[in-house]
């Protein structure tokens, strides 16, 4: 590798919009601001909704079925 082009690799605090703070390394260094994280996100936290995707399909193809 070629020295001086690669960015610095520092720690970085990342703060979530729930509270949660995490610190890690990244080549952005100093306070990140983020609006979801691992904390928050329905998907990690179990509170998924789900979608019934089934009857819009049926609604679509009985519009469209003409």
């Amino acid at each position: 590798m070629r020295d001086g082009i690669h960015p610095e690799y520092t720690d970085a605090k990342f703060n979530c919009a729930c509270g949660a703070e995490f610190v890690t390394m990244s080549t952005k260094a100093g306070n990140t601001f983020t609006e979801i994280c691992s904390s928050c996100h329905p998907f990690y936290t179990g509170k998924q909704k789900l979608v019934d995707t089934a009857g819009r399909i049926d609604r679509f193809r009985k519009r469209y079925s003409k």
